[in-house]
């Protein structure tokens, strides 16, 4: 037999259209200005912005409400100078042909190279960890679900709620990723899939001119009225 279920009160606002309009339209508006940033100040920024920001990530939906996902946040120079150093040497094989010539040329229009001084300019380093399984009090391995999907909706929480709290991002993704579980003291069952670089952008910093798709290209509307069979 099952476990009864606990429930409490659906804590929701109910709004009138027009506010939501106004609300659903400052969102995107507002997101349309975030950019990644790979220029930083070396300006701190107070811990506490940062646990928030995570705190907004933990509440994204996950597969069976397992939340397979865990946050380091690093200001600690000298690991953030480690990840650095560890990190440029898998950019520099990366770049040196690793990635293959396609990618490369994906990548040629952005200016990227194997030198990545933000790892140690900017303030807050976040690796972001994916549970592969998790472990019970009792040491024994606990299957997790959609853990990708649901990592990836927890990234897209924080770098949402960063932007919001006034702060730049840039997701960084050196391949391999695995000196990131020695150098953070992760278990083996996590896996690093992201790391997030946080802070002010540098005075003046220019970003690459490029475009976002318009709504066009990116939604199908499957509607009553629609001509879709």
């Amino acid at each position: 037999m099952s476990e009864k279920l606990l429930t409490i009160d659906l804590q929701f606002s109910s709004l009138d259209e027009e506010e939501m309009r106004a609300r659903s339209a400052a969102f995107a508006k507002d997101l349309a200005r975030r950019r990644t940033v790979r220029d930083y100040a070396p300006a701190t920024v107070d811990r506490e912005i940062i646990e928030n920001c995570i705190r907004a990530a933990g509440t994204a939906p996950s597969g069976a409400n397992q939340q397979p996902w865990h946050f380091v946040a690093i200001n600690d120079p000298k690991i953030k100078s480690a990840i650095r150093e560890a990190a440029e040497e898998e950019e520099r094989a990366f770049y040196a042909g690793r990635a293959g010539e396609e990618w490369l040329s994906a990548l040629a229009h952005l200016g990227t190279d194997d030198n990545k001084p933000f790892l140690e300019i900017a303030p807050w380093l976040i690796a972001i960890f994916a549970e592969r399984y998790s472990v019970d009090d009792e040491g024994n391995r606990v299957k997790n679900y959609y853990v990708p999907e649901s990592v990836g909706i927890a990234t897209g929480f924080l770098i949402a709620a960063l932007h919001q709290s006034g702060l730049a991002t840039l997701t960084h993704t050196p391949a391999p990723m695995s000196f990131l579980s020695k150098v953070c003291k992760r278990p083996d069952n996590e896996k690093p899939v992201i790391l997030l670089v946080v802070g002010y952008p540098a005075e003046k910093t220019r970003v690459p001119d490029i475009q976002r798709k318009p709504l066009d290209q990116i939604t199908t509307w499957l509607e009553a009225d629609s001509d879709l069979k």
